[in-house]
C-alpha cells in the first residue's frame, strides 16, 4: 500500500486513538496489573475493536475542510455536523465527548447563525478552563497548511483553530510546540535533533511575541528543561493539555517504535485514547505508517475513508 507522511499522521492518529479507546478513565495501578497489549475491542464504551473517538472524529473534519482551504467556518461547520449527526465517526455515533468541547461546539452554531467573522475572535476570550486536550488531539492536520511559514504567522493560525473550542493562549501554545516538533520530524530530522531545535525555536519566539513569564512556567518541563530529565513517575495523562504534551513527547523521545510508544502512554491510565491519539500522530509521523502493527491498522474502522481523506490532503498540501 503506497502511503505518505500525511497518511502516517492520520493513521497514526486513529489507531493510536482507537488501541486507547477500551482503556479510558483506568488508574495507572489497574494499566499496571492489565497492561495493553494490542488492539482489543469493548472495555470502557464497549466499543467494537477498530473504533475510533471524537479526538480522530475532529482530526478528520478538520484534515476534510483544510483539503477545499483555510475556511474557520467551514471547519467548524464540520465539526458541529459531527456533534449533531455523528459525522466522520467510526460507527456513525458520537459516544465521548468532552464538557468544554461540546459546550464550544454549541457556541460555534450560535456564532454561525449570527456573524462567522466573529470565529476569529474567539481566541481573545479564551479563559482557564480551556485548557483542556481538546484542541491538540486533533490539530494534526494543520501540520500540513502551515508548515514552512514563518513561526508568528504559523501559532496566528494555530491559535485561531486551537479557539474554535479552547481559547486559551496555553492550549495553543501547546499546539505550536507540538506542530513544529511535529514539522522538524517531516524534514526527516531524528526524532532528538527535532526536539532541541523544537526547544531552541519556541524559546526564540516566546522573546519575540514577549510571551508572558507566568506561561511560560507551565512549559518549564518541555522548553526551558529537557524533558527526557522527568521520570516516568512524574508523567501525567488526564485531560490538562499540558499533561498531555508532556508525555507524548517523553514517550516520543524515550521509546524506539511506534508500537512501544503507543502502548507505552496507554499504560500509564487515564485519558489513554486522546493520550496515544497525539502521541500516535508523531509518532506515525516519525516511524511512518508501514511501521504501525498491520493487524492494528486492518482493524482500523473505516480505513479505506482514511486513506482516501489522506491521499486527497496530501496531493493537496504536497508541494
Amino acid at each position: 500500500m503506497e502511503s505518505n507522511k500525511v497518511i502516517g499522521a492520520l493513521i497514526g492518529v486513529a489507531v493510536g486513538d482507537a488501541v486507547g479507546v477500551p482503556f479510558e478513565f483506568s488508574s495507572r495501578d489497574k494499566m499496571k496489573d492489565y497492561p495493553a497489549k494490542g488492539m482489543v475491542g469493548h472495555g470502557t464504551h464497549n466499543q467494537l475493536k477498530g473504533t475510533w473517538s471524537d479526538d480522530s472524529s475532529l482530526t478528520f473534519c478538520l484534515a476534510e475542510a483544510l483539503i477545499d482551504g483555510y475556511d474557520l467556518k467551514d471547519i467548524s461547520e464540520k465539526f458541529i455536523k459531527w456533534k449533531n449527526e455523528a459525522y466522520w465517526t467510526a460507527r456513525d455515533k458520537v459516544f465521548d465527548i468532552g464538557i468544554i468541547t461540546a459546550k464550544a461546539i454549541s457556541r460555534l452554531s450560535q456564532i454561525i447563525e449570527s456573524d462567522s467573522s466573529q470565529l476569529k475572535l474567539l481566541k481573545y476570550s479564551g479563559d482557564e478552563m480551556e485548557n483542556g486536550n481538546g484542541s491538540l488531539m486533533r490539530i494534526i492536520p494543520l501540520l500540513f497548511f502551515i508548515k514552512g511559514r514563518p513561526i508568528k504567522k504559523q501559532f496566528e493560525v494555530v491559535w485561531e483553530i486551537s479557539a474554535l473550542t479552547h481559547g486559551h493562549i496555553r492550549a495553543a501554545m501547546s499546539c505550536m510546540i507540538y506542530l513544529k516538533l511535529a514539522e522538524k520530524l517531516l524534514d526527516g530530522k531524528h526524532k532528538e535533533v527535532a526536539y532541541n531545535d523544537t526547544r531552541k525555536e519556541i524559546s526564540k519566539f516566546w522573546e519575540e511575541i514577549q510571551f508572558s513569564e507566568t506561561e511560560r512556567e507551565h512549559f518549564k518541563k518541555i522548553i526551558q528543561n529537557d524533558i527526557r530529565n522527568t521520570s516516568l513517575s512524574e508523567l501525567k495523562s488526564g485531560g490538562y493539555v499540558i499533561e498531555v504534551l508532556e508525555s507524548s513527547i517523553w514517550f516520543l523521545l524515550n521509546k524506539e517504535s511506534y508500537e512501544d510508544t503507543i502502548l507505552s502512554i496507554i499504560n500509564i491510565g487515564h485519558d489513554t485514547d486522546t493520550s496515544a491519539a497525539i502521541t500516535g500522530g508523531l509518532a506515525g509521523i516519525y516511524y511512518g505508517f508501514k511501521s504501525i502493527p498491520e493487524n492494528w491498522v486492518d482493524s482500523l474502522a473505516r480505513l479505506d475513508d482514511i486513506l482516501e481523506l489522506g491521499y486527497k490532503l496530501n496531493d493537496k498540501y504536497s508541494a
